[in-house]
């Protein structure tokens, strides 16, 4: 999936939008405050079975894993993070973000299962702490034994 992607509390945080949206811009506020970085601008996504639930699992694109664009800059390299169970897809650009968006959010079907998708306009007020708000308040919960057998499979 051409989309970013971040490992925050054990989910993956997924960032997608077009070129100059500032999914990186995003992803390197996250990362300053302690987020590890699954994949910049491409994912590898998969269904994965745990506990009776199929959840969605963001692992780094092979040919970029590690690497992040610094815009203006040039290229950075960081340790990826492990895969990670998708909890939430923020969608930055050409899309009007509410004030209070409906809850439950609306889902986006990927491999069979549902993930809540958040219009997202990252400005310039808190956009990581925003960021994080979303998945604190949106995002899917996982059971800790699914995120046990996760990393037992890697």
């Amino acid at each position: 999936m051409q989309a970013g992607a971040l490992a925050i509390g054990g989910r993956a945080l997924l960032i997608e939008g077009p070129a100059g949206s500032g999914k990186s811009s995003l992803a390197l506020a996250l990362i300053a405050r302690g987020a590890a970085l699954i994949g910049d601008d491409a994912v590898t996504l998969r269904p994965e079975s745990g506990t009776g639930n199929t959840r969605l699992i963001a692992s780094p694109a092979p040919h970029i894993a590690g690497l992040i664009e610094v815009r203006g800059v040039g290229l950075a390299r960081l340790p990826p993070a492990p895969p990670a169970p998708v909890a939430l897809i923020l969608t930055l650009g050409d899309c009007v973000s509410e004030r209070l968006p409906e809850t439950p959010l609306p889902p986006r079907i990927i491999a069979g299962v549902a993930v809540p998708v958040l219009a997202f306009q990252p400005g310039t007020i808190a956009p990581a702490e925003r960021a994080e708000w979303a998945l604190r308040l949106h995002g899917l919960v996982f059971e800790p034994a699914f995120h046990q057998g996760l990393g037992a499979s890697q």
